[in-house]
């Protein structure tokens, strides 16, 4: 089914038959002015054909169309599609011709500039189950024309929906966090929070497989909104400063032992003091305390024997 839905190809696009709209414009009007002599002439027969040329003449001007950059018109005509015009100019085009803007009806002109539609953040599970609220910017543009305009009912709508589908799709196939990963994942798995970057490139993919059928083009998608439901947010911090909490106790402890380790080196290579194990296991424990404690040691005066 999704293959035939991305295989539609209703119409295929081709330039509207056109004039320049100066010429038109200059033919037109005196065409309308000799209408309107023709119809003061006094003559019933000339007035009659006066009258019909000025009803024409104000039908012909209904063909005169203008173009500015990044705009275009899909013509139809009688329901049938008659071609489309993407260059900016002046044009006189057939006066039945009638454009389409599914997205609008009432602005003929389809708009072909990069645009942005801001998904609202939604409230999903991660790979892992935990309810976390994420939102996206997605930047897009019209590349094709009559797909944009027959093979869906509303583009613009129809890029929503995907949109909204395709976040939710990739929110719940990875992690929040790497943090999560003592819980089940892989830590060198790609997360929401830690790769984001490659998360948005992942949603840009599937997102233009999706809308290709539409004849649109995603530029960019931006992650805009991450965090943890409120209803778990507070408990999922405290578990985050525990874990910081834990790499940073492990630093503290990894450089400790280093620094106990060099000191007993350098006691014994420079034979400044002989310790036997009971001492040296009483001095490790010192200086431990010392290096690994929250609060400062105060310091105790031996003035005997350390024996």
């Amino acid at each position: 089914m999704e293959s035939q839905v991305n295989n539609i190809d209703i119409v295929k696009e081709h330039i509207a038959k056109h004039s320049n709209g100066f010429a038109a414009l200059v033919l037109i009007t005196l065409l309308l002015l000799g209408s309107i002599a023709l119809f003061f002439t006094g003559n019933i027969l000339l007035g009659i054909l006066g009258g019909i040329l000025i009803v024409v003449s104000f039908i012909l001007y209904g063909g005169l169309k203008v173009l500015s950059p990044n705009e275009a018109y899909v013509f139809t005509c009688f329901g049938k599609y008659v071609g489309t015009l993407k260059t900016d100019g002046f044009y006189f085009v057939n006066p039945f011709y009638v454009g389409f803007n599914p997205e609008n009806l009432a602005v003929k002109k389809i708009s072909t500039k990069v645009r942005s539609h801001k998904n609202e953040k939604q409230k999903v599970n991660d790979e892992l189950g935990n309810p976390i609220e994420i939102g996206a910017n997605v930047f897009w543009h019209v590349t094709d024309l009559t797909k944009a305009v027959f093979n869906v009912e509303n583009y613009r709508t129809f890029l929503s929906m995907q949109s909204d589908a395709i976040l939710r799709s990739v929110a719940r196939a990875h992690p929040y966090d790497a943090a999560d990963s003592t819980a089940g994942a892989d830590a060198d798995e790609m997360t929401l929070r830690g790769s984001s970057q490659a998360v948005a490139e992942e949603l840009k993919r599937m997102l233009q497989e999706k809308v290709a059928v539409a004849g649109l083009e995603i530029t960019e998608v931006r992650i805009t909104d991450l965090a943890y439901a409120p209803e778990i947010a507070a408990a999922m911090l405290q578990r985050q400063q525990a874990a910081a909490i834990i790499a940073a106790r492990q630093k503290i402890v990894e450089g400790a032992v280093g620094m106990v380790e060099m000191a007993l080196s350098q006691l014994s290579d420079k034979n400044i003091v002989e310790l036997d194990p009971e001492r040296k296991a009483q001095m490790v424990s010192n200086l431990l305390v010392v290096l690994c404690g929250n609060k400062d040691a105060q310091p105790i005066v031996n003035s005997g024997s350390i024996y």
